[in-house]
């Protein structure tokens, strides 16, 4: 189920022994699998490809505030996830990790006018509006963009 395990009786992560990777590098250590990521990921993608026939292809969209480390995004990406994001840092994050824009969901309240104008110039796929106000200034920004904003309320 995952890619950390026992060695001699020490913790180890994809068969590299924690204390040496701490020893080699310092602390704290953030160690993570992507193999890990990557089977929980599969397993995800398989049990919802099941059901494709009445759901249709799902945007499986990794969560960037959980852990924003582009060494758990970018293995994600290359598997197709998508990101859902919550501000434009996020967003560039997810870029710079390669989730293409149109697999990039931006939600979250308090969205600023910059955040919203780089969401649409970014061309990400969805933008979950959260109140009217900002449903109106999305408008706005768009209209002045001459774009259509991917809109879900």
């Amino acid at each position: 189920m995952n890619h950390f395990d026992l060695i001699d009786g020490e913790l180890a992560c994809e068969g590299v022994k924690l204390a040496e990777l701490a020893q080699a590098v310092g602390t704290p250590l953030y160690a993570y699998s992507s193999a890990t990521l990557e089977r929980h990921f599969t397993v995800f993608r398989e049990a919802l490809a099941a059901h494709a026939d009445r759901l249709g292809t799902p945007l499986i969209a990794y969560a960037v505030k959980a852990n924003g480390n582009l060494s758990v995004i970018r293995p994600l990406a290359g598997l197709g996830a998508g990101a859902d994001t919550v501000s434009e840092g996020e967003i560039r994050r997810a870029l710079k990790a390669g989730v293409p824009a149109e697999r990039i969901v931006f939600s979250g309240v308090g969205k600023t006018d910059s955040e919203l104008a780089f969401a649409l110039d970014a061309g990400v796929f969805q933008i979950n509006v959260e109140t009217s106000s900002e449903f109106g200034r999305l408008a706005a920004i768009a209209a002045d963009k001459q774009v259509r904003a991917p809109v879900v309320l």
